[in-house]
């Protein structure tokens, strides 16, 4: 399963480095399930870990369970998942 696979269930919907042969559909419209990493700010906090995040190209769900959050930081998003925060809300 590549990645940018949706899978109900999974951490933010998005799959990350799973392996087998599961079927799921493909993500392609998810601007934070791309190849590469992208900036985005948190526009809220979700229960178990996730959050909404504006694109620019709209909202998106998002894991922030690697990282410590607020609404209004910049993350930097790898397939689904918050790496890093680059900039702190006010900072």
């Amino acid at each position: 399963m590549g990645a940018g696979a949706r899978v109900p269930g999974a951490r933010g919907g998005h799959v990350t480095g799973v392996g087998g042969d599961q079927a799921a559909p493909s993500c392609d419209s998810c601007v934070t399930c791309g190849d590469v990493a992208v900036r985005v700010r948190v526009a809220g906090l979700l229960p178990e870990g996730l959050a909404l995040a504006a694109t620019g190209a709209g909202t998106e769900e998002i894991s922030v369970a690697l990282v410590e959050a607020r609404v209004g930081d910049t993350v930097l998003v790898h397939a689904g998942e918050a790496i890093a925060v680059v900039e702190r809300a006010g900072a």
